[in-house]
């Protein structure tokens, strides 16, 4: 088997990995990519018999944050590993076909695609096989080969390893745009519900924690692009038993403490030979709620204590979070456009930081004293009308029927 069959092979239950942001930021239920991840109108040239069709290999389109698409080659060392996480399709002893790569082998087997114009980028994992540190420095080797014998200059996420070592984290850093390590659970307690022979703070949490450390004490010396790589995360959202609240507990502490670029939620779905095979699967609005919370904490600047969970800790599915929190607190408080500042603004429904911006530099010339005023801004008034003044005035809306 050839080393771009061995992609194909891959190809099976990586999208259990969450990769940038993710396309169009979906809604439950959209789709938005062919089979494969490519949009229908890539069709990449190549001879008969030369590369499989793009749909069969691990390839997947991601937004990045600066707002473009990026086409990802987005696939794992090796398929196989020691550890028995019980919700994972690559845990040990599960009967499935394995592949394995040796570094120099996915090297040239990612640079043939991207010199075909196939692939853009690479989102490299693996299964852990000798170890987590053993396992590393594979990851580390082939993103070395990457950047050295093929001169690659473009993206590149890296995987870390449980129980990698610092100087792992830090070699991990000045090769890649982005490493993560996959949390799982938000804490000590749940982790065993997912995987039991891992260790939350020492295998886990530890690296984000070298990986902050380093950029705090350490100019970026080494670093292929002269900067540090961003760093993030993922949880499985509802296999563990726990709460939405504490996912975004969790949450909180990486982005203020630990400075993660992105929180991923994949929400838990069950596998056929595992042992959690017969839970049942977690409902995709849960996981698009803790996404739209997860960036309340980190672009709006809203706590933890201000997200409008339920009494059993679950934030809403019927509303956004931001919206929740709108009913319940601009309602009969509503904010002032021509006064109110950035932070002010973000708060209310339908205005993101680039609108928000939009309305401050548009203060500066004239007072905004009508709807039509903000229409012309790009805001979607009938978000933002049940919970604004302006010039001291409620505009006049038409309520919601429900």
């Amino acid at each position: 088997m050839d080393a771009i069959e061995k992609l194909v092979l891959t190809r099976q239950n990586m999208s259990l990995e969450a990769d940038e942001e993710r396309r169009g930021q979906t809604r439950p239920g959209q789709v938005d990519a062919e089979p494969g991840g490519l949009p229908s109108c890539f069709t990449p040239q190549r001879k008969s018999g030369e590369m499989p069709a793009p749909r069969d290999l691990p390839i997947h389109t991601a937004v990045m944050p600066g707002g473009g698409h990026i086409r990802l080659l987005k696939t794992m060392l090796t398929t196989a590993c020691e550890r028995d996480c019980y919700y994972c399709a690559f845990r040990a002893g599960r009967n499935y076909r394995r592949a394995t790569f040796k570094p120099d082998e996915m090297a040239e087997a990612f640079y043939r695609l991207y010199r075909a114009g196939m692939v853009q980028g690479l989102f490299l994992s693996s299964g852990v096989a000798g170890g987590g540190v053993r396992t590393q420095d594979h990851l580390i080797a082939t993103a070395e080969i990457l950047r050295k014998k093929y001169g690659y200059r473009g993206y590149l996420h890296l995987k870390i390893m449980p129980g990698s070592e610092r100087e792992q984290v830090l070699r991990s850093m000045q090769l890649a745009d982005r490493v993560s390590v996959n949390l799982e659970a938000p804490n000590s307690a749940r982790l065993p519900h997912l995987a039991p022979h891992k260790k939350f703070l020492e295998e886990l949490l530890q690296p984000l924690r070298y990986a902050e450390e380093i950029r705090q004490s350490q100019f970026p010396t080494g670093a292929w692009n002269g900067r540090w790589a961003s760093t993030a995360t993922q949880f499985v959202a509802g296999g563990a038993g726990e709460s939405d609240l504490e996912l975004l507990t969790t949450t909180a502490y990486l982005f203020r403490n630990l400075r993660l670029a992105r929180v991923f939620f994949s929400r838990f779905q069950p596998i056929a030979d595992t042992p959690l095979e017969n839970q049942p699967t977690v409902n995709p609005w849960r996981e698009h709620r803790l996404y739209q919370a997860s960036y309340l904490l980190r672009d709006y600047g809203f706590e933890l204590e201000e997200l409008p969970f339920r009494s059993d800790g679950l934030l809403p599915l019927e509303a956004d979070p931001k919206l929740a929190w709108a009913r319940e607190n601009l309602l009969h408080t509503p904010i002032e456009i021509n006064r109110a500042d950035r932070d002010q603004l973000v708060r209310i429904p339908g205005i993101g930081p680039k609108r928000a911006q939009m309305i401050l530099s548009a203060r500066r010339e004239n007072r905004l004293r009508n709807p039509r005023d903000l229409r012309a801004l790009g805001v979607p008034l009938d978000r933002v009308l049940p919970y604004i003044l302006l010039d001291g005035r409620r505009p006049v809306h038409q309520l919601a029927l429900w």
